[in-house]
């Protein structure tokens, strides 16, 4: 027979240590249903693709991985060069998954995220074409968003930089070299 508890219930909510910064979550991409994708343009038209394509890459095998991360590049960032309206909304979940041991494209998603902070396509033709500044969709404010969004996670390249495999330390060392301007 079990007695009962002579514990007094406490009034005090219990204390919750958050987890550490370089622990990565268990579950990667919770938030992109947080995202209005199919309110945003890729290069194809509709971003409504992106979230599949991140999954893609997270939990598919390396030749799956390989191919959504190639056909996320070209969606949004066409050409190495060119961004559209959903890459800044992008970049925080390639950040996410460059972090994350079990992907096997990370190289891969940190030389994205290089070329996304390189962009300045549109902003050179803006410079010879001012009246593309005036359109009501604006590619030279969702470059500078995306170059932005890159900058803003700058922080998670230390442990980028600090792992065994070289092909990811050579390409976060190219990033951070991108990112010291």
């Amino acid at each position: 027979m079990r007695s009962a508890s002579t514990e007094q219930p406490s009034s005090e909510r219990p204390v919750r240590h958050p987890s550490p910064t370089k622990v990565a979550r268990s579950t990667p991409l919770t938030a992109l249903s947080q995202v209005p994708w199919a309110d945003m343009q890729d290069s194809t038209g509709s971003a409504a693709a992106i979230p599949l394509l991140l999954n893609g890459i997270a939990w598919g095998d390396a030749g799956t991985a390989r191919a959504a991360l190639e056909d996320l590049r070209k969606r949004i960032c066409q050409y190495g060069f060119v961004t559209e309206q959903a890459t800044a909304a992008t970049v925080p979940f390639l950040w996410e998954l460059a972090q994350l041991p079990h992907v096997t494209v990370r190289a891969g998603i940190i030389q994205l995220l290089k070329a996304i902070a390189d962009a300045r396509q549109w902003e050179s033709t803006a410079a010879a074409y001012p009246k593309l500044l005036n359109r009501r969709e604006n590619p030279v404010v969702w470059e500078r968003a995306a170059r932005q969004a890159v900058r803003a996670r700058r922080g998670e390249l230390n442990r980028l930089l600090a792992e065994p495999d070289t092909e990811i330390a050579r390409a976060s060392t190219e990033l951070a070299r991108a990112l010291a301007d």
